[in-house]
């Protein structure tokens, strides 16, 4: 396992590496000179290049980077052009919208899933299984911002359930958490039919095994062989999905949140890019990728703490 972890952590490592160099090539290379942009067309080249100095674009490409990732590796985050903030601040400040969020759309999709899914495999060929799946089939069709708007359309304008959208903060939690409702279900949907099937598949596989046919031979009923030998094996694959759900719902709720007018992290980087802030997209995107590879990580290591093959193949 010791073996196993370290070399997890090196892969961790080079792709936090080649992360960060790829974020910073892609902003690099965004036409338009942020000081220009801030100061207007009418702007003269002196105060122009004295912005720049500010900012710390008189430097080299190869200069700004090592500052940037120095600056990360110790906590620092820059300071925003445009908000003249700290971006820890920012990114303090958005991330109670954004993880609630995340967590609360997760909870809703393996709700939703995990019966569905057991259902489905446990009555295969069935009318109830080919409904879930032709359902399943539609929620991952389906682009969640077209959902969300008819959400919107249906429950805050028609029936008035739900404001249409903004976040009243935590001081009510009953509040913000009714205003994160329409908004996770949209994150939801298409993650609940991805995780019906993968639960479906990799139960229908657990099934076919030769323990489940020992269990059987040994007079459990179908039902609980299905429930004490069967959902129990198959959760092993499904662990793997529900990390990558999370790290997306965290780092892809962006249109969401203005669809909503939530004041998430996806928003932040919404804006940023809008005033070419770019210290802010660079950060709070090597921010989400970070968590992202976290995630999965942890999701590696959970899997080798169950499945012993992963262990011995390292």
């Amino acid at each position: 396992m010791i073996r196993y972890t370290l070399g997890r952590l090196t892969s961790l490592i080079i792709s936090l590496f080649v992360a960060s160099v790829v974020i910073f090539a892609v902003i690099e290379v965004i036409p338009g000179d942020p000081a220009a942009f801030m100061l207007g067309v009418n702007a003269r080249p002196d105060t122009i290049a004295a912005l720049r100095a500010e900012m710390g674009l008189n430097q080299s490409v190869m200069a700004r980077y090592f500052d940037w990732v120095t600056g990360l590796l110790r906590g620092d985050f820059g300071q925003s052009w445009t908000y003249k903030t700290p971006v820890a601040d920012l990114v303090a400040d958005r991330i109670w919208v954004s993880l609630p969020l995340a967590i609360y759309a997760l909870i809703l999709s393996t709700l939703v899933a995990f019966p569905a899914g057991i259902y489905a495999a446990s009555r295969r060929g069935s009318a109830g299984d080919v409904g879930i799946m032709g359902a399943t089939q539609l929620g991952v069709a389906i682009p969640n911002f077209w959902f969300a708007m008819i959400l919107v359309l249906i429950f805050a304008i028609n029936l008035r359930w739900f404001s249409a959208g903004g976040f009243p903060g935590w001081g009510n939690p009953l509040q913000a958490i009714k205003s994160l409702t329409l908004p996770a279900i949209a994150l939801a949907l298409p993650q609940a039919a991805i995780l019906a099937r993968v639960m479906r598949s990799s139960l229908l596989d657990m099934l076919g095994e030769d323990f489940i046919r020992t269990a059987r031979a040994k007079g459990l009923s179908r039902r609980q062989a299905l429930w004490k030998h069967a959902v129990r094996n198959a959760l092993i694959p499904v662990l793997t999905i529900i990390g990558l759900q999370f790290s997306f719902l965290l780092a892809g709720g962006i249109i969401i949140e203005q669809v909503f007018f939530l004041p998430g992290l996806g928003r932040l980087i919404f804006q940023s890019i809008s005033a070419r802030d770019l210290i802010v997209v660079e950060s709070v995107v090597m921010l989400l990728v970070f968590t992202v590879i976290i995630v999965n990580f942890l999701v590696d290591l959970a899997y080798a703490a169950v499945d012993p093959r992963l262990r011995t193949k390292a």
